[in-house]
């Protein structure tokens, strides 16, 4: 971030303006600006960051489970429970002596408490909560995919309203983001999501019985994988949803028709059980390929959304793809020719803020706190979630719209 320009929130829009003019900002309040404590624990990776007042990380720790559930054939929500109990202090404290501060340099303390597994989101506001009793400081409660979708600002020029698109291992969504606390649903996924049919297909096809795949996530090695592919077009996969004029996403149909091509290459080279099809590389190509073609056409169908109704202003269209998914390479080539087609700017954050993180979680809550916005001293007023939709739902609306759209032929190098 550059360290002469910063920016501050007011009820009408996004002010960037000099550091003196920050000081003054911070000067007319009565809170006594210091750094946030973010913590991350809605899934299986334990995150802890600081910020300070003025948006720069001071540190930031992530204790990936990553490994122990590769082996484990996915997330198992007890275990990831424990692991979380186990990082949850080392990982706090280890950050905090990173940033080289103490709990009273920290203002307010922002923990994710919706959407996720409950276990582990369970883990998170415990401790989150012990340390606001302890060192008598207030609570930011975070929404996971209100985070995800506005870390993108810590690091871009982006101001209110953008389209954002969430995609990871259990979550795929479509939204206009029009405040810091305020989204508009556009669409959701109705199974499951892309980063969750990666892992399963990965597994599926035994990518983790090469050495070069065995410690990734199955959205990384079918990405590599796809690379390599020599005939990407050999498999033919459907489009899901092809005739719902929505913006809603489907991903089961596409693992099933990706399995049983798997299925079909098995039987025909009879293939032992730890050994892998030879086209392995094209059937992840043709899977990478199918789901990027899917991405596209509900996107596409959500900007022309946005167009007809005025929700995002056409002399400053954003786009912003977050989420684990989004640090596939090819998945963001391919909306960046759909976002040069409909004029918009498109923009992820880096690989290391698109997956779990403390950062995103400190500065979502970095964001209110100059909004004053969800600054809780009643604890006991705080609970988690493990389902909350993200903002009011424009779902129906879009369906009642009935869109038609062309898809876009993109050929994008694997």
């Amino acid at each position: 971030m550059n360290s002469l320009r910063f920016k501050y929130l007011t009820n009408a829009s996004v002010l960037k303006c000099t550091k003196s003019t920050f000081n003054n900002y911070i000067n007319r309040t009565n809170r006594n600006y210091s750094c946030l404590l973010g913590i991350e624990t809605s899934c299986d990776d334990t995150g802890c960051a600081i910020i300070s007042d003025r948006g720069e990380i001071l540190a930031e720790t992530v204790q990936s489970q990553n490994l122990m559930h590769l082996r484990n054939g996915g997330i198992i929500p007890d275990v990831a429970q424990d692991l979380h109990r186990k990082y949850i202090e080392p990982t706090v404290d280890k950050t905090l002596e990173q940033a080289n501060v103490s709990m009273s340099d920290i203002a307010a303390i922002a923990v994710t408490l919706q959407p996720g597994l409950p276990l582990s989101l369970a883990i998170g506001m415990k401790y989150a909560k012990h340390l606001a009793r302890n060192f008598k400081k207030p609570l930011i409660p975070i929404h996971h995919m209100e985070a995800h979708a506005l870390v993108a600002r810590m690091e871009h020029d982006i101001s209110f309203p953008f389209l954002t698109l969430l995609i990871s291992g259990g979550h795929c969504l479509l939204a206009v983001a029009q405040d810091v606390n305020k989204f508009l649903l556009l669409g959701e996924s109705i199974d499951c999501a892309p980063g969750e049919v990666f892992d399963k297909i990965a597994r599926r096809m035994k990518l983790r019985n090469v050495p070069e795949y065995s410690q990734l996530c199955g959205g990384q090695a079918i990405e590599i994988a796809a690379s390599k592919a020599t005939n990407p077009h050999m498999f033919k996969l459907p489009l899901p949803l092809a005739e719902h004029k929505d913006c809603n996403f489907s991903f089961n149909g596409l693992k099933t028709s990706v399995l049983y091509h798997l299925f079909k290459k098995e039987q025909f080279h009879n293939i032992d059980a730890d050994k892998l099809i030879p086209e392995v590389n094209d059937l992840c190509a043709a899977t990478l390929m199918a789901t990027s073609r899917h991405l596209l056409h509900r996107t596409q169908r959500a900007m022309e959304f946005c167009h007809q109704n005025n929700l995002i202003p056409n002399n400053k269209k954003q786009f912003v793809v977050s989420g684990g998914v989004a640090c596939n390479n090819y998945i963001f080539n391919v909306l960046t020719v759909l976002c040069n087609e409909f004029d918009y700017n498109i923009f992820r954050p880096q690989p290391k803020l698109c997956t779990d993180n403390g950062v995103m979680i400190a500065w979502n809550g970095l964001e209110k706190w100059w909004r004053n916005i969800d600054i809780v001293t009643d604890l006991n007023t705080l609970d988690i979630k493990a389902q909350s939709p993200l903002g009011e739902s424009f779902v129906d609306k879009v369906v009642t719209a009935r869109i038609p759209t062309k898809l876009m032929k993109v050929k994008i190098k694997l």
